[in-house]
């Protein structure tokens, strides 16, 4: 798996959320077409693991939380950019999404769940904040942020 074959997987993806807002509507049709039991969904939880395995995804540790931006804002991916994060029982640091932020909760323990919510996607608008929350095991979560945009805030 190599960062270009992981930008290839998520494609179909970014078709699917370019020109969209980011909303609870949004959220539905990626739970729809590329939820849990879809290939889509299978294909990046299996690339995540294997670039794991091979070093380059989730390079990075600080405060228990393994993490790290794959790839960059990206005109093939209609300019989001891709960070994985790798975290077990534990609250990230509060941030702030000025253009939105959508997240893929891919469970380790089966009962993981990211922000109260189990395996599949989540959608948080423009403006939103919060503490990114992993509770009862662990859990790879995928961020997809347009424009990379995140702001780490203090609380």
């Amino acid at each position: 798996m190599t960062p270009q074959e992981f930008e290839a997987v998520l494609a179909p993806v970014a078709a699917r959320v370019r020109e969209r807002s980011l909303d609870a509507s949004l959220e539905l049709d990626l739970n729809a077409e590329f939820g849990p039991r879809s290939g889509t969904y299978a294909a990046i939880r299996e690339a995540c693991h294997a670039a794991i395995a091979e070093g380059w995804m989730c390079d990075r540790e600080g405060g228990g939380i393994r993490y790290g931006r794959v790839i960059k804002p990206a005109d093939s991916l209609g300019g989001l950019s891709v960070d994985v994060v790798d975290m077990d029982t534990i609250r990230g640091p509060h941030h702030r999404h000025p253009n939105g932020e959508i997240d893929l909760v891919m469970p380790i323990t089966p009962e993981a769940k990211f922000d109260g919510r189990g395996a599949g996607w989540l959608v948080y608008g423009p403006g939103t904040a919060h503490y990114p929350t992993v509770t009862e095991g662990r859990a790879l979560v995928l961020y997809l942020l347009p424009g990379g945009a995140i702001e780490f805030t203090k609380t």
